[in-house]
C-alpha cells in the first residue's frame, strides 16, 4: 500500500464522518468528537481529520485547565499518572534526578572525549578531541527527556538561541552515556558535529509535543507556557470547557453535563485506539513512512501489535489499554498480563466460540508473554524490548519483519 492508499481512506473517513457528525452521531456525553477510521492510517492523517487527536496543534492556551483542575475530580488517577513514565517524560535538566546522581560522566571514541558534570544549580555538556582546549565546546543542558527507565536524553541551545540534540544519552542499563540512538558518527568533521545535532523547527514541534503538553499554540512552539510530562490533557484535549460543564452541573443539582467536552480514548473503535497512542509509540503506517527497520521498530509498540496475526482488521481485546493502563506504570511481572490473554485463550475446559476463542496452550496458562512476546535486545538503547508482535515464537529465530 501507499501514501495514495492512506490519503484515499483517510478522505473516506473524513466524508463519513461529515455526514455523520451533521446528523449527530457521534455526540456521545463525555466524548469529544474523533472520527472513525475505515483503516489505519498515519499521525499526520488523523491530525488532518476533525475532532481531538494527541500532538495536535490547540488555539489557545486558555482551553487548557491543567492536571490541578483534572485531580479536583480525578484525584487518583491524577496522582498516580503524575509518576508513570509518560507523566515525567520531560523535565528541565536542572531537575533531572540522574544526572545529580552522576554528577560526572565520561564517554570516549576514538580522540573524542565527552563529559556531563552537574553541580548544584546545573549541567555542563562538553566535548574534546584530545588536543587542545582550543578544540574543545561545551554547552548547558537545558531538557532532559525520559525518566531514565531505559533512557534520558538532553537538548541544549547555543546563541543563536535555537536546539542542539546532545550527541550523547544516559543509559541505564550501562549507568553511562552513550551515543544517542541513531546519532552515532564513526568520524566527525569536527569537535562541533561530534558534540550535537542541530534541531530544525518542525522536529522541536514534534519531540516536545510527545513528551510534553500544550507545547505547540495557535501553530508557534510556546516553550515558557507548556506543561510538564504527558498530562491528562495530552490525551483527554483541553479541559476548560469540561471543567466549566462539570462546575455548571454541579451547581445544579446534575450528575453530569459534559457532552462533547472532554475526549474518552477508551471508546474509540479499536483501530482508532491503538492508532490513538501511536501518535507518539509509532503507527503501523508511521513506521512504514520512516522506513523503520529491524529490532529498532520493537521500540513502536503499535506497529508491532498491528503486525499480529491475530489483529485482523482490530479486536478490542487487543488494543493498547487492554493490557495497559495509562494511569499507573507499565507493569514488568509477565504474570500481570495473563488475564489479558487469558481473554482470548481461555483455560482448557471452559465455553469457548473456536472462531473468537482460539484454544487455550496445551501446557500453561502462566507468563505467557514470556514466549508469545518475547523480548528483543536493541542494540542503539542497550535494553531489551517486548516486542508486542503476537506469535508462537522459537528460540534463535529471525526478528520478524
Amino acid at each position: 500500500m501507499s501514501r495514495v492508499r492512506t490519503e484515499l481512506l483517510r478522505s473516506i473517513s473524513i466524508s463519513i464522518w461529515s455526514i455523520a457528525a451533521v446528523a449527530g452521531m457521534f455526540l456521545v456525553p463525555g466524548f469529544l468528537a474523533c472520527p472513525p477510521a475505515l483503516a489505519q492510517l498515519s499521525t499526520s492523517d488523523h491530525l488532518e481529520e476533525p475532532g481531538f487527536w494527541p500532538t495536535q496543534n490547540v488555539a489557545s492556551r486558555d482551553q487548557f485547565a491543567g492536571a490541578a483542575a483534572c485531580a479536583n475530580c480525578h484525584a487518583a488517577k491524577s496522582a498516580s499518572q503524575k509518576q508513570t513514565s509518560m507523566g515525567t517524560a520531560s523535565l528541565h535538566a536542572d531537575d533531572s534526578v540522574i544526572l545529580h546522581a552522576h554528577p560526572k560522566m565520561n564517554f570516549a571514541v576514538g580522540s573524542y572525549h565527552y563529559e556531563i558534570k552537574t553541580g548544584a544549580k546545573e549541567s555542563s555538556y562538553s566535548v574534546t578531541d584530545g588536543t587542545g582546549a582550543s578544540n574543545s565546546t561545551n554547552a548547558t543542558l537545558l531538557w532532559a527527556f525520559g525518566i531514565g527507565r531505559v533512557a534520558q536524553s538532553y537538548l541544549f541551545k547555543k546563541d543563536d538561541g535555537n536546539f542542539y540534540e546532545s550527541r550523547v544519552t544516559f543509559f541505564t542499563n550501562l549507568q553511562n552515556l552513550n551515543f544517542t540512538p541513531a546519532r552515532a558518527l564513526a568520524s566527525p568533521k569536527d569537535v562541533a558535529e561530534a558534540m550535537y545535532r542541530p534541531l530544525g523547527s518542525a522536529e522541536i514541534v514534534r519531540c516536545f509535543a510527545c513528551h510534553t503538553t500544550a507545547s505547540t499554540i495557535g501553530g508557534q512552539f510556546d516553550e515558557k507556557n507548556l506543561i510538564l510530562g504527558v498530562s491528562c490533557e495530552a490525551c483527554h484535549g483541553p479541559g476548560v470547557k469540561h471543567v466549566a460543564a462539570m462546575q455548571a452541573a454541579a451547581l445544579a443539582g446534575a450528575t453530569e453535563n459534559s457532552a462533547g467536552t472532554i475526549v474518552n480514548p477508551a471508546r474509540l473503535n479499536p483501530v482508532d485506539m491503538v492508532d490513538f497512542c501511536g501518535a507518539c509509540h509509532g503507527t503501523w503506517w508511521d513506521v512504514k513512512f520512516s522506513g523503520g527497520k529491524g529490532v529498532a521498530t520493537a521500540r513502536s509498540a503499535p506497529f508491532r501489535l498491528e503486525e499480529s496475526k491475530c489483529w485482523g482488521k482490530g479486536d478490542a481485546r487487543l488494543t493498547c489499554i487492554a493490557c495497559h493502563d495509562p494511569h499507573v506504570e507499565v507493569r514488568t511481572d509477565p504474570s500481570s498480563y495473563d488475564r489479558a490473554c487469558l481473554s482470548c485463550h481461555p483455560a482448557s475446559g471452559t465455553p469457548k466460540t473456536a472462531a473468537t476463542h482460539p484454544s487455550a496452550h496445551p501446557a500453561r496458562t502462566k507468563d505467557c508473554v514470556t514466549c508469545h512476546m518475547p523480548k528483543v535486545y536493541d542494540p542503539d538503547m542497550h535494553y531489551k524490548f517486548t516486542d508486542h508482535r503476537i506469535r508462537i515464537a522459537h528460540e534463535g529465530e529471525a526478528y520478524p519483519e
